[in-house]
């Protein structure tokens, strides 16, 4: 069992930045792909950023060069800096582990940009 605590949320202006955290605990280590996905209201969740134990990245479009996302090995946790908000990335943002279909995922986390 994998449990996934989020942080990191808040309100914040177009153009601000916030950090996003995903500490994980449990059997993760197998486990290799992470990612942050967000679902706006009336929405699908969509895929955001994902990152291999490799290191390879993986953004979509919309926060390509704005967003950025790593990973601490040593603490379990993956991170996922966003910069130049826009009042469309407002959503409620979820860590994944290991994947949409079989994966866990988080609590999810409120972003919210306002213009």
């Amino acid at each position: 069992q994998v449990q996934l605590v989020e942080s990191g949320g808040g309100l914040v202006q177009a153009g601000g930045s916030l950090r996003l955290s995903c500490a994980a605990s449990g059997s993760i280590f197998s486990i290799n792909v992470m990612g942050w996905y967000r679902q706006a209201p009336g929405k699908q969740r969509e895929l955001v950023a994902t990152i291999t134990t490799g290191g390879v990245t993986n953004y979509a479009d919309s926060v390509k060069g704005r967003f950025t996302i790593s990973r601490d090995n040593a603490k379990n946790t993956v991170y996922l800096q966003m910069n130049s908000l826009k009042p469309e990335d407002t959503a409620v943002y979820y860590c994944n582990f290991g994947g949409v279909r079989y994966g866990y995922w988080g609590q999810g986390t409120q972003v919210a940009v306002s213009s």
